[in-house]
């Protein structure tokens, strides 16, 4: 099992606000720095769940990702199956 973590950052489509997202990413498989690199680097803006799973699609993997919006702490969980 390969761990890799990546801190990245969007703003947010409701208040314009921008937020900080911690990445947590599981595989079996190697995945590139660059690509993890590359995949939040995209990430310009959304909502917490879309980006979650825009990442999911991209990278694949087992993905948690925390952030603090509003006071408000969200995980989401992607499971690659």
């Amino acid at each position: 099992m390969n761990i890799y973590r990546h801190t990245f950052a969007a703003v947010c489509p409701s208040d314009g606000e921008t937020i900080v997202y911690r990445l947590e990413l599981r595989a079996t498989t190697m995945i590139h720095v660059e690509h993890i690199k590359a995949a939040t680097a995209l990430i310009k803006k959304g909502w917490h769940e879309q980006i979650a799973d825009r990442l999911a699609e991209s990278l694949g993997g087992d993905q948690t990702i925390i952030a603090t919006h509003q006071g408000v702490e969200i995980e989401t969980v992607r499971l690659g199956g």
